[in-house]
């Protein structure tokens, strides 16, 4: 097993939960629903624990951290972990935006443990953002801490955006795509990669 360093980057801040509190009660008291003002009470409470504790928790993970610890190896074979799912927020509307993602590497002499490119997704998901922009950095981050022979990012996902505005369109999903090294030059990795992260034909 070899270790990496991960290179140190400038810290990110964090949620402020009593800010978020705050912000709740003024964002309640815009819209000017008066019949819920009991139910209400414990909002902003809520909500600043919800948004600082869980639905932004990814700030207060460092992912290159998460890669930190490799394994040195002679595999070559292209690594694919499919269907990782994820729940992130846009940064536009501040509505959600779930699916999945799927992600490779072409090992160059270390691997990483499978369920560590499920928390990456993850951890990157875990704040505000936009889809095209997590798909590169899915994609980035995994090339920056294992230094392979190129990585692969794809992500599916449905945008609330969309679907409670705006268009109104239920079902629609955006794909994004995202690639490094090897599978940037040559379109027959690329291919490759599609065609093991696509969804499987139903029989019958």
């Amino acid at each position: 097993m070899t270790r990496r360093r991960p290179r140190a980057k400038s810290p990110v801040a964090r949620p402020d939960r009593a800010g978020l509190e705050r912000a709740t009660r003024l964002f309640l008291a815009a819209i000017g629903e008066r019949s819920l003002i009991r139910d209400m009470r414990k909002t902003p409470r809520r909500v600043a624990a919800a948004w600082a504790g869980e639905i932004l928790s990814g700030y207060a993970v460092d992912p290159a951290r998460i890669l930190g610890t490799a394994f040195a190896s002679r595999d070559r074979g292209m690594v694919v972990v499919r269907d990782i799912q994820f729940v992130s927020v846009c940064v536009h509307h501040l509505l959600p935006f779930h699916g999945t993602a799927h992600v490779a590497y072409l090992p160059a002499g270390r691997i990483v443990g499978l369920s560590k490119m499920a928390r990456l997704v993850h951890a990157l998901a875990r704040r505000l953002q936009l889809q095209e922009r997590l798909t590169r950095q899915v994609a980035a981050t995994l090339d920056a801490a294992l230094a392979p022979r190129g990585t692969a990012c794809r992500i599916e996902a449905e945008h609330m955006c969309m679907t409670m505005r705006g268009a109104r369109t239920r079902g629609a999903r955006v794909v994004t795509t995202a690639y490094t090294g090897a599978f940037e030059r040559f379109a027959v990795l690329r291919a490759e990669f599609l065609r093991l992260s696509s969804p499987s034909r139903r029989r019958g």
